[in-house]
């Protein structure tokens, strides 16, 4: 795979499970400050069970420094159900942990997804980020990606405050978190 000065990155193994899940949920709870409705703490069964699928797949990299674990990046070829005119792969959860980003560990998690979903014949790579998200969009940019999809969401319910429940800094729910970098 993937070795810079920086750090190796490898596909994950079965070991990693627990400790991507609990990188999962530290992104979660991290991307509420750009408004994201995905619970942290209550979606852990959930998260670890497509942790451990996408390790036995091929379709997580972690990225180690030594041994510890500083980041990861899942990816898969489009299994949609619609017919497309070209071969898409997307890469989703993208994170890195705080005290290394900016040193370039996204990028090159960003970079082996890409060339694992090209391998697998991907012609293009889709990827979603947060709106309020400025930093991952503007990394997100400066990688070459470009707006495609605009989501609009409208609340139907006023909430009183900040709501929480099952004692999880999140709240509501989201389909997916996609690549909501906390890299950039």
């Amino acid at each position: 795979m993937a070795d810079s000065d920086r750090v190796r990155v490898v596909p994950a193994t079965t070991d990693d499970v627990d400790s991507v899940t609990d990188l999962w949920v530290a992104l979660a709870a991290g991307q509420r400050r750009h408004g994201a409705t995905l619970r942290a703490e209550a979606n852990r069964g959930a998260v670890r069970e497509w942790v451990a699928r996408a390790a036995v797949t091929g379709e997580l990299l972690v990225a180690r420094d030594d041994d510890e674990l500083v980041g990861f990046v899942g990816f898969a070829l489009d299994r949609g159900e619609y017919e497309r005119e070209r071969t898409r792969g997307t890469v989703s959860n993208l994170f890195v942990v705080p005290e290394r980003r900016g040193d370039g560990i996204g990028s090159d998690l960003l970079e082996a997804a890409e060339r694992e979903l090209c391998d697998t014949g991907a012609d293009a790579v889709a990827l979603e980020a947060l709106a309020a998200n400025d930093r991952a969009r503007e990394f997100y940019a400066d990688k070459g990606y470009e707006p495609h999809r605009v989501e609009l969401t409208k609340s139907l319910r006023a909430t009183d405050g900040d709501e929480t429940t099952d004692g999880d800094e999140t709240s509501d729910s989201d389909s997916d978190f996609s690549a909501d970098s906390e890299e950039s």
